[in-house]
């Protein structure tokens, strides 16, 4: 792997540099809303007219729903079909969203396949795993007047956002995963990108008494995935596990902090929308499932999830001989923005 790490490391030396140029993220709902659409329409003009038409969707096409997480084909201008100065504005347009908490994970999770082509022992000229198959995407027109939306999708990376009249309205569906979930071997061996998911999800576990962990523990065998895979429209027959108020305050401070720790991935604005919209529907109505084993390593698969009426986050740990992290948030009454989207319609006279 030495000759091949050694290429994958001048690849990652040369894209953060490209990264570090990235202007640092704003605050205030304002001026965060305001600089996202300045931002998409600067990405925009930066665009050849080929590109445009590669990156640019109608608002109310079927492409905006076509979300997932694996490597496939894909439609949107990819990194690797954009110059240096365009990368530059595309992960701008990240950072518009994304905390540096997110951002810095997004970037990870991008460079991770570097990391795996050399694992692999894929040849040089493989680009099955490549950090510049990461495709953005435009839907509708970005002005602080009328819906529209961005995605940013490659392997393990799938963020969606929708905005009317300037504001984010929605955040997701929202997936980051890692492969591997810690690095085993070469220059970047114990790299672990979602460590504190993981680390988090075990001390909440383990903070639990024999009786509780019997609501707890839904299944001895943790899932093979995520179990809302990539559908439209997440669906769960009902919430199961540990509801909320069955914690002690210690261990609902534990569990608070996980699930902040998710919505910490975006930028402090959206961040604090989202769990407003969860404590409204009350965190009485929060509960706290867990799959599979008990204790982290290699050949343990482990599952977890937190659900509620308006939120599900799940942390699947189980491919790859329990090597290989997928993580989701839902919003389960506005993904895509169509909660928001669907009253938006009823009072204004936008088309479809």
């Amino acid at each position: 792997m030495n000759k091949l790490a050694g290429t994958c490391l001048m690849w990652l030396m040369a894209v953060n540099f490209v990264w570090a140029q990235q202007p640092a993220g704003t605050t205030g709902t304002a001026r965060q809303n305001n600089n996202l659409v300045q931002a998409a329409q600067v990405f925009l003009q930066s665009l050849t007219p080929g590109q445009q038409q590669q990156a640019v969707f109608e608002f109310s096409d079927e492409e905006r729903f076509n979300w997932h997480f694996v490597p496939r084909e894909r439609k949107g201008l990819p990194l690797k079909e954009m110059d240096v100065r365009q990368r530059e504005l595309a992960m701008a347009l990240l950072q518009k969203t994304l905390s540096e908490q997110g951002y810095g994970k997004a970037k990870a999770i991008m460079e991770l396949e570097v990391i795996l082509k050399a694992l692999e022992n894929r040849p040089p000229d493989d680009t099955y795993r490549d950090p510049d198959k990461y495709y953005f995407s435009i839907f509708g027109n970005p002005t602080a007047q009328d819906p529209w939306g961005w995605r940013v999708e490659g392997h393990h990376l799938s963020l969606n956002f929708s905005s009317i009249t300037g504001q984010v309205i929605s955040q997701t569906p929202a997936f980051m995963g890692a492969n591997p979930a810690i690095v085993p071997d070469g220059p970047a061996k114990g790299k672990q990108i979602l460590k504190q998911e993981a680390a988090l999800g075990f001390t909440l576990l383990h903070s639990f008494s024999a009786e509780q962990l019997k609501t707890v523990v839904i299944a001895e065998k943790a899932p093979n995935e995520i179990v809302t895979g990539n559908a439209r429209k997440a669906m769960l027959e009902k919430p199961v596990g540990l509801r909320y108020p069955q914690m002690t305050p210690a261990q609902q401070k534990i569990f608070s902090q996980l699930l902040q720790l998710y919505l910490n991935n975006y930028q402090q604005d959206l961040a604090r929308a989202l769990r407003q919209k969860v404590e409204k529907a009350g965190m009485d109505n929060m509960y706290f499932a867990w799959a599979g084993s008990p204790e982290p390593g290699a050949g343990k698969p482990h599952y977890y999830r937190i659900h509620s009426p308006v939120i599900l986050i799940e942390y699947d740990n189980s491919q790859n001989n329990a090597n290989h992290v997928h993580t989701v948030i839902r919003d389960l009454t506005n993904d895509f923005g169509e909660d928001a989207l669907k009253v938006h319609y009823q009072k204004h006279l936008h088309k479809k």
